[in-house]
């Protein structure tokens, strides 16, 4: 069976809770340590690399709030469940990545240009580069270790897992720790330039680098989050085997309109249009809804809403996204 085929996407919401846990934990530590660095060096990249872990430590608050609220169960007032609820907590993450982190970055590069800086002793900035370095490596491990774990559950590359799942709290922690571990060097760049040239310039143009990085961030976990809180289908294969389990049902003849929606990482909503055999009784045609939602569900158990509508046959129309959307955790 195909990655896009493969139907377990009940990725363990304990796991990414663990991975975004582990990454808070490191840059509120990583934070208070830059910040200390930067006021005694006088290096404005170890300020903005600070500014960097400050935001991190948010996001991973508020992605921890995501986690936390999307698992709420269904009730009166939300029929559907609190899924799409994380994606709202995400996307405010990456404004805090932006706000938090990016612009401080480009604020005190363009400070450090224009006024210059004076140069402390970079040492104790060079040993807190190092231990974040260690502590961003482990929380980056944790993540990929989520990752490869999933990808390899569901068949398919873990660099297709992280560009495409909906799991964006994992997402949102990879792509951060990788960010940290790019900035940890541009800021020790900054530093050494530095140190050789008795320029602050080097510092500031670090600080500048470190921004547009926090942008790049900002900008595809915004994104990502966007399209998942519009409605994101499931993938056209998927698509085209749910379809399958449809006519495979007795009474069922055809299928005249096809609708998923990607609720969250482990909820998926199908609703169709269906045209039931013109002699099928209702007792039958209630059977065939049972029949076909249990064999939907037992192929992708990431389905967890089923809406059948029988329907007059009118020829075939397929909804349900474009062709190449990209599959719930793979």
């Amino acid at each position: 069976m195909s990655a896009e085929n493969r139907t377990d996407n009940s990725a363990p919401g304990g796991e990414s809770t663990f991975t975004v846990v582990v990454a808070a934990v490191a840059n509120l530590g990583i934070a208070v340590a830059k910040a200390i660095a930067g006021l005694i060096s006088g290096s404005s990249a170890m300020l903005s690399e600070a500014a960097h872990s400050v935001a991190d430590t948010v996001t991973e608050v508020l992605l921890l709030t995501a986690l936390k609220r999307s698992e709420k169960p269904a009730d009166e007032e939300h029929p559907l469940g609190y899924g799409p609820e994380r994606y709202i907590w995400a996307l405010l993450a990456s404004v805090a990545t932006f706000v938090g982190g990016a612009v401080f970055a480009f604020y005190d590069g363009i400070h450090t240009l224009v006024q210059g800086e004076e140069l402390g002793d970079p040492l104790i900035s060079y040993i807190v580069l190092g231990i974040a370095f260690l502590l961003e490596g482990y929380s980056l491990r944790t993540g990929l270790r989520q990752v490869r774990g999933e990808a390899a559950r569901l068949g398919a590359p873990a660099t297709h897992y992280l560009r495409h799942t909906p799991d964006t709290a994992v997402k949102a922690v990879v792509m951060e720790d990788s960010a940290a571990l790019a900035g940890l060097v541009l800021a020790a760049g900054g530093l050494l330039g530095g140190q050789l040239s008795g320029s602050g310039v080097w510092d500031g143009v670090a600080s500048l680098l470190i921004g547009a990085l926090l942008v790049y961030v900002a900008w595809v976990l915004g994104r990502s989050n966007a399209q998942l809180l519009i409605g994101r289908p499931v993938p056209t294969a998927m698509r085209a085997g749910i379809r399958e389990e449809l006519l495979s049902v007795p009474h069922i003849i055809e299928v005249l309109e096809l609708t998923t929606l990607i609720q969250g990482p482990t909820e998926i909503l199908v609703a169709a249009k269906i045209d039931f055999r013109d002699a099928s009784t209702a007792a039958q045609i209630e059977w065939a809804c049972e029949e076909a939602e249990e064999q939907l569900q037992e192929r992708y158990p990431a389905i967890r809403r089923v809406y059948l509508d029988p329907t007059p046959g009118l020829g075939p129309v397929v909804r349900g996204g474009p062709a190449g959307s990209d599959p719930p955790g793979a």
